[in-house]
């Protein structure tokens, strides 16, 4: 069986926060805002898989009403959902990504951010791609006032 999973994130952008993608810290003076880390990226990701996986959804997994998963790293929490997603017996075939952000440019970090996610999955970065796109100084990305991301999967089983 084959089957694909989109998955979506946005969070407002704002100071006192770090700005994390794919389980890495990139230097900025915002960062996201949100229940967890805010990473983004890792919950665009963990949407995609779950949806492919038909196994539910990061916010039937991670309810951000319950104060557990304040501040909780959004790279643990994706390790849990892999956990059960391999015990079902998916395999990752392949993960596109975009992120939508305007500064800091992303390509200096993109390498180190594939191979993060790669880890956390547990496949070669090869299998593993991620691309960014600038909101062309429109907001709220192009003003820097959010961070966006999109994440498509293949899985079979």
């Amino acid at each position: 069986m084959i089957r694909t999973g989109l998955g979506y994130d946005l969070h407002r952008l704002i100071p006192g926060r770090k700005l994390i993608l794919g389980g890495v810290e990139l230097p900025f003076e915002k960062g996201e805002d949100g229940h967890s880390d805010g990473d983004v990226l890792l919950h665009a990701i963990t949407d995609a898989i779950l949806g492919a996986s038909g196994l539910g959804d990061i916010g039937s997994f991670f309810p951000p009403e319950e104060p557990q998963w304040k501040d909780a790293d959004s790279a643990e929490l994706l390790r849990t959902v892999m956990k059960k997603v391999y015990a079902a017996g998916w395999k990752i075939e392949n993960l596109d990504c975009v992120i939508l952000l305007e500064k800091p440019k992303f390509i200096p970090y993109r390498q180190q951010v594939i191979n993060s996610i790669a880890a956390i999955l547990q496949v070669e970065p090869e299998q593993v791609f991620v691309k960014a796109k600038t909101g062309e100084k429109l907001p709220p990305v192009g003003t820097s006032d959010a961070v966006i991301a999109y994440a498509s999967c293949l899985m079979s089983k």
